[in-house]
């Protein structure tokens, strides 16, 4: 948070470790000499990422459907037999396009993914 923070307000290292010490009076000067060091390794590529991020348009998340499937022989394969799951997500771009994203996933991804989805979805609700 402190480098985010720092990226996206373009301190240099100066103005970081002093607007720290100042607003973090129980800061140990160790740790402030630990945030400059860090700072001046690593500062810059974190200020790229932060910018890349700013850059980058998300768009908004509006459905989401699957169903399951199981394949059961193609041209070089005569016996498959194997389940997977089809999940198609409908997002809207910011300029308001819907677009449909779809790919397959096994059986034993789709329970991590949805393991993954009610994580977020907990989190969420303590927001």
């Amino acid at each position: 948070y402190t480098y985010s923070t720092a990226a996206r307000n373009n301190l240099s290292t100066d103005e970081l470790v002093t607007t720290l010490g100042s607003a973090v009076s129980t800061l140990p000067k160790h740790a402030l000499q630990v945030i400059r060091h860090v700072w001046n390794e690593q500062g810059k590529s974190i200020t790229v990422s932060e910018d890349a991020r700013n850059m980058a348009t998300v768009g908004q998340f509006v459905d989401m459907k699957w169903k399951l499937g199981v394949a059961m022989s193609s041209d070089t394969c005569k016996s498959l037999k194997y389940p997977y799951v089809t999940v198609t997500l409908t997002m809207a771009d910011p300029s308001g396009q819907i677009t449909d994203k779809s790919f397959e996933m096994t059986i034993s991804q789709f329970k991590n993914f949805f393991r993954q989805f009610k994580e977020m979805a907990s989190v969420l609700e303590t927001v």
